[in-house]
C-alpha cells in the first residue's frame, strides 16, 4: 500500500457554502487557498484585505463583478498557517436568503475560485498537517453527533486525545521493533540487545492496549448510532404500543389482532444524554405462515445485534410457552423483562413460574404501555442497563468502523509476534509482524494511506466542511 502524494491538493482557492442549504437568517460562505484574500478583495467593498490582521473581524458589501453590492457583510480573516485549512481563509457571514448565496458563490467563482468537493476543507487541513486522519474524521462526527455522549467522544477524538494515545502505541512498537533490528544488524556476532522475556513483556503491553482500544468500539458504536434495544415476546403482548410509548409518537401500528408486525421497525430517541435505537419485532410464536415466519426469524437477528433485550409478557394471558428459547437467546444481552398490560390485571402473582427461569438478578418491571403507567421507570431502567462508559475529557472511545478493522488487524499482527517470540521465532520474522502492527495503526492516523481511502472518507463529508 503505498503513501498518497497531496503535494498538489491546495493548489487552487476554494469556496462553498458552510452552512446548511436553504433559507436562514445567516449563511457563511468560506473561501481558502493561496489567492483567497485577493479573489474576495476583487468582491469586497470595505477595509482592504491585506491590512487586515488574521483572526479579525470586519463589516462591508460584497459586490458582484459590474459594482453592484450584493449584500451586506460581516468578513472574518484567518491568514495561514493558523487558519482550519493551513491556508489563507476568509469567511463571508451574509444574510441567508438562498439568491444571496448563490449570487455570492458565482461572484467568487467568476473571480478566480473553484466550488469546493465534498470535505474539501477538512481534506486540506489534513494534508496541511493541521490535523491527522482521525481528527479529520471527528469533525464529521461532531457535526452528525446526535447526543450529549457522542458529541464528547466525537469532540475527545478532535481535539486529539485519541492521536496521542495511538502516538504512544506506534512509539512503543519503534522501540520494540529497534529492539529486534538490533538484534539482526548482529545476529552473527551472537550479540543479544535485549532480554527476549523483557521483549515479550513489551509485546503484551502493546496487544493490551490495542485490545482496550478495539474492545471500545461496541460500546463507541452504540453511542454514535445508537444503542440498539429489541423488543420482543410473543404476539399481542404490546411491545408496538410500548415502542410508541417510548418514542412519545405513534410510531408502529397497533392491533388486537395477532401477528400484526410482520417486520421491524426501527426508531430513535434520547435518554440521559444517550441515543437509543428501539427495534420493534414481530411477535414470536409458532407459525405456518411464511410471510409470518420471515418476520420471526428477523426478531431472532435483531435479539443478536442487541445490546439490550426488552421482554414483553402479557401479564393477562401468562402464556411463557416460548419463554426457554427467548431466555437461551437473549444469553449475554441485558434483559430487562416487562411485565405489561397490568391495567388490565395487577395480579402477577401468576408470573412466578416465568421467574424461576429468569437468569438471577434479571431486572422485571409492570407497567400498562397503554395508559403510559410506570413506562418512565422502564426508560430510567434501560439507561441504567445500558451500561455505556462515562465519557469525559479523557475517555478514549473508538467509534469507527475504519478504525476497528485496523485495530483488529493490528492486534492479531502483534499477537503473531508475541507467538514468535514465545517460540523462539528468529528476528526477521517477527520483524515483518511487528511492521505490520504499525502500518495498521498508521492507516487510522493517515500515516500511512492511499487517495481511496481518503476519497471514501471525504465523499462523505457536507459541503462547505
Amino acid at each position: 500500500m503505498n503513501t498518497l502524494d497531496l503535494t498538489n491538493i491546495g493548489s487552487d482557492t476554494i469556496c462553498a457554502v458552510s452552512t446548511p442549504s436553504g433559507c436562514g437568517g445567516i449563511a457563511v460562505i468560506r473561501v481558502s487557498g493561496p489567492q483567497a484574500l485577493d479573489i474576495v478583495q476583487r468582491c469586497w467593498q470595505g477595509k482592504p484585505l491585506a491590512n487586515m490582521a488574521t483572526h479579525t473581524v470586519h463589516l462591508g458589501n460584497v459586490v458582484d463583478g459590474s459594482g453592484e453590492v450584493l449584500d451586506q457583510a460581516v468578513l472574518t480573516v484567518f491568514k495561514a498557517p493558523n487558519s482550519f485549512t493551513g491556508e489563507d481563509v476568509v469567511e463571508l457571514a451574509c444574510h441567508g436568503s438562498t439568491w444571496i448565496q448563490q449570487q455570492v458563490i458565482q461572484t467568487l467563482i467568476d473571480a478566480g475560485c473553484r466550488h469546493a468537493t465534498a470535505g474539501e476543507f477538512t481534506r486540506r487541513a489534513f494534508a496541511n498537517g493541521r490535523m491527522d486522519l482521525s481528527q479529520a474524521e471527528a469533525v464529521a462526527d461532531v457535526i452528525e453527533a446526535q447526543s450529549r455522549a457522542a458529541h464528547h467522544v466525537a469532540m475527545n477524538q478532535m481535539r486529539g486525545r485519541y492521536s496521542d494515545e495511538l502516538r504512544g502505541l506506534r512509539e512503543k512498537l519503534l522501540h520494540f521493533v529497534s529492539l529486534i533490528e538490533l538484534e539482526l544488524d548482529f545476529s552473527e556476532e551472537d550479540v543479544t540487545f535485549a532480554d527476549r522475556g523483557e521483549v515479550t513483556a513489551l509485546a503484551r503491553e502493546i496487544h493490551t492496549l490495542i485490545s482496550r482500544l478495539a474492545d471500545s468500539y461496541r460500546d463507541g458504536n452504540a453511542i454514535r448510532n445508537g444503542m440498539p434495544v429489541a423488543i420482543v415476546g410473543q404476539t399481542n403482548a404490546g411491545k408496538s404500543t410500548l415502542l410508541n410509548a417510548l418514542l412519545g409518537d405513534d410510531r408502529a401500528l397497533v392491533s388486537n389482532i395477532h401477528g400484526t408486525t410482520r417486520d421491524t421497525i426501527e426508531d430513535t430517541v434520547i435518554m440521559g444524554g444517550t441515543l437509543f435505537r428501539f427495534i420493534d419485532t414481530a411477535g414470536i410464536r409458532q407459525s405456518s405462515d411464511t410471510v409470518e415466519q420471515m418476520g420471526i426469524q428477523r426478531t431472532w437477528q435483531a435479539i443478536d445485534k442487541a445490546n439490550v433485550v426488552l421482554w414483553v409478557v402479557d401479564v393477562t394471558s401468562a402464556d411463557i410457552s416460548m419463554a426457554h428459547d427467548i431466555i437461551a437467546r437473549c444469553e449475554g444481552k441485558r434483559l430487562i423483562v416487562v411485565l405489561n398490560k397490568i391495567d388490565l390485571d395487577d395480579d402477577v402473582a401468576t408470573m412466578s413460574e416465568l421467574n424461576e427461569l429468569l437468569p438471577e438478578c434479571t431486572p422485571v418491571v409492570t407497567i400498562s404501555a397503554k395508559s403510559d403507567s410506570d413506562v418512565e421507570a422502564l426508560r430510567t431502567l434501560i439507561v441504567e442497563n445500558a451500561a455505556l462508559p462515562e465519557v469525559d475529557s479523557d475517555a478514549v472511545i473508538v467509534t469507527n468502523a475504519r478504525h476497528y478493522q485496523a485495530l483488529t488487524r493490528a492486534r492479531a499482527a502483534i499477537a503473531r509476534a508475541i507467538d514468535g517470540l514465545e517460540s523462539g521465532l528468529t528476528g526477521d520474522l517477527l520483524d515483518q509482524d511487528t511492521r505490520e502492527c504499525l502500518h495498521w495503526l498508521g492507516e487510522i492516523t493517515g500515516e500511512i494511506t492511499t487517495d481511496n481511502i481518503l476519497s471514501e472518507i471525504f465523499t462523505h463529508f457536507c459541503i462547505g466542511k
